[in-house]
């Protein structure tokens, strides 16, 4: 599965990132926060919540308002491994 990480600027594409380097950097860490663009869709950020919650993180996930308009938003994914 391929995703989007959360734009720096508003003019600029987002980069991508594959569910694995997720995961990868997720085991080194054990704790981290993400921001996905907006472009994903639901559907794929409830695909990667099932696939971190199966591989036994804790997953923590809600959208993120930065404006007034309806686009204006992103995704948040905190995951934290559970030992």
């Amino acid at each position: 599965m391929e995703l989007l990480f959360a734009r720096n600027e508003l003019n600029e594409k987002p980069k991508k990132v594959q569910l694995e380097k997720i995961k990868e950097e997720l085991l080194k860490a054990g704790e981290k926060i993400f921001y996905f663009d907006r472009d994903n869709s639901h559907k794929d950020m409830m695909a990667l919540v099932d696939a971190l919650e199966e591989e036994g993180f804790n997953v923590y996930f809600r959208e993120v308002k930065y404006g007034l308009a309806d686009d204006e938003y992103m995704y948040e994914v905190h995951a934290l491994l559970i030992k």
